[in-house]
């Protein structure tokens, strides 16, 4: 490999905007890997900048790092995965993300119609939940979506 392709954890941080904490976290991880130099400095191979940036989008619509350590097992190790490596971890997730979206939007509207009574009590609001009969549903916001009650992914 040409030292060109290889990027010091500064270059890293610089380009992912992922701080060096989190860079080496994910390294022990699994999810991303180094070389060391004689001197035991970090090296990175210029193709992990994707692995970080799916990283990033797969945190930010709530995929755990273990699906996503599942998901970039999958990518060939032998060559920089390719956009059609991408296509096929991301429709994996497509489905999620559509009813999140769809989700999202029900509470959008719902938010509106919510506090446009103006009672800011679920408990007492005779529009949306008379006679507090959500309550027989279980705990939670049973009122919101099903998507946005899924409890949040762990890790970072």
């Amino acid at each position: 490999m040409d030292a060109k392709d290889l990027l010091t954890i500064g270059d890293m941080v610089e380009r992912s905007g992922f701080p060096h904490s989190a860079l080496r976290y994910y390294e022990r991880e699994g999810l991303i890997s180094t070389t060391r130099t004689s001197g035991g400095q970090r090296r990175y191979r210029r193709s992990t900048l994707r692995r970080l940036a799916f990283i990033r989008a797969a945190r930010s619509i709530g995929i755990g790092l273990d699906e996503v350590r599942e998901a970039l097992e999958s990518l060939p190790s032998e060559r920089t995965p390719t956009k059609a490596d991408w296509s096929r971890l991301s429709r994996a997730w497509r489905a999620r993300l559509d009813e999140e979206v769809e989700a999202l939007l029900a509470l959008r509207d719902g938010l509106d119609g919510c506090i446009g009574c103006g009672c800011l009590s679920m408990t007492t609001c005779r529009l949306i939940n008379p006679d507090d009969r959500i309550s027989a549903q279980g705990a939670g916001a049973q009122g919101l979506p099903s998507a946005l009650r899924r409890p949040p992914p762990h890790g970072r």
